[in-house]
């Protein structure tokens, strides 16, 4: 009578402590804390970071996530301001707690917050700057770099370049670190693959410069057999406005990292102009095969919209970030580390993989000239020929040389 009486009275204050639980602890998630520019014309491939990223982690999270534990993702906008960025990611891992860090378009964000993963041992994975200084003299332990460089672009499109018949080079460009790392790259990169290359001359402008028609007319005066026009941001799309305004496509042909790539061909429509070299590490419809065409679909499905090359650079972290902590066999930060040095998946593009002395990952570079295509109302890259990692990356050596720096 006495073991009846008390029984329900133990059910009672078991029930009540294990309601009382913190949902921390009753069920643990693995954190990542986002920094990125979300507003602004630097949204347009963040936000496809974002988004490939989310579509990534909601597959992960619907087969049961990672070692039993749901990825957990919260977002900050930097608004492309590097102190607000740095302080957001210490709010992220020292309030929020957050197990990585992700992000950001912004190179000087990225350097800054690097420094401070670094102290903090904590991984950082870089998803769209493109300074070679993040994974060459400033990387580290806790960096990844998820996307190509400024090394790496300028050297894939100047082996492809280096085998053409062009010897009399204009280089013109962004007179800033992004302008003069692109335009270095390219030509060191000729010169490997053609000794009778030669630069005749060059033209520099102010970072934000509307009007090109000057400059394009200066160039074409000096009668080069090739240009590279080294330029990031609105220069970008600016430039080649101008370029068909002038007819300057028709009539010297050249080269623009991310020429043929949709984030600068989608909001151009039919007006961008044909026939302009460029390179980029994701095109949704080449390769032409399916985990290619499935990623395309899902991707428009889910969001109305085709995928960017930044797409595929948040798709592809939240994949590697899961099967890491798979491959450790348990979420803690150093395992992951050494789990993910030299770990390959598969990918909508085919193997990819994180070397293990620099943390880089190794993409393909995809070179191409912009045409129209029936099936879109926007142009496309035609001739794309696919550059492998091994062509055109730097050798481990090279990169730990320029960390002793």
């Amino acid at each position: 009578m006495r073991k009846a009486t008390w029984f329900p009275l133990v059910l009672v204050v078991i029930v009540s402590l294990f309601l009382f639980i913190p949902s921390s602890y009753a069920q643990k998630t693995i954190k990542i804390g986002l920094v990125d520019t979300y507003t602004g014309p630097a949204s347009a491939y963040t936000l496809d970071v974002l988004d490939g990223f989310k579509l990534a982690v909601e597959k992960i999270n619907a087969k049961g996530g990672v070692l039993g534990r749901k990825i957990e993702y919260t977002t900050r906008d930097e608004k492309f301001k590097p102190d607000i960025g740095l302080a957001m990611a210490k709010e992220l891992v020292l309030k929020e707690k957050v197990d990585i860090l992700m992000g950001t378009i912004n190179s000087a964000t990225a350097l800054a917050v690097s420094d401070f993963a670094r102290k903090e041992k904590i991984p950082f994975f870089v998803t769209y700057s493109k300074s070679d200084k993040i994974v060459g003299e400033h990387g580290h332990r806790y960096l990844f770099n998820m996307n190509e460089n400024t090394m790496m672009a300028g050297r894939a499109a100047g082996y492809v370049l280096g085998k053409k018949p062009y010897t009399k080079y204009w280089i013109a460009g962004d007179d800033y670190e992004y302008g003069h790392a692109i335009a270095n790259n390219v030509w060191e990169n000729i010169q490997k693959f053609n000794t009778k290359a030669v630069i005749i001359g060059q033209t520099w402008w102010k970072v934000g410069e509307a009007d090109f028609t000057p400059y394009i007319t200066q160039i074409l005066a000096a009668k080069p057999d090739f240009i590279i026009v080294a330029t990031g941001g609105s220069s970008m799309v600016n430039f080649q406005k101008a370029a068909k305004a002038t007819g300057l496509s028709q009539k010297v042909p050249f080269y623009q990292h991310t020429a043929n790539e949709l984030g600068t061909l989608m909001p151009q429509g039919a007006n961008a102009p044909e026939g302009v070299y460029g390179t980029a590490n994701y095109l949704f419809y080449f390769p032409d095969t399916p985990a290619n065409k499935a990623f395309a679909e899902e991707f428009y499905k889910a969001y109305k919209r085709y995928p960017k090359a930044s797409a595929l650079t948040g798709y592809m972290t939240a994949q590697f970030i899961a099967d890491g902590f798979k491959k450790a066999g348990k979420v803690n930060g150093e395992a992951l580390i050494k789990a993910l040095e030299g770990l390959k998946l598969d990918s909508p593009v085919g193997p990819l993989s994180i070397r293990a002395c620099d943390h880089q990952l190794e993409l393909p570079t995809y070179f191409g000239v912009t045409k129209k295509d029936p099936k879109y109302d926007f142009l496309v890259s035609g001739d794309t020929q696919s550059v492998a990692s091994k062509d055109y990356m730097p050798e481990c050596k090279e990169i730990l040389r320029s960390r002793k720096k």
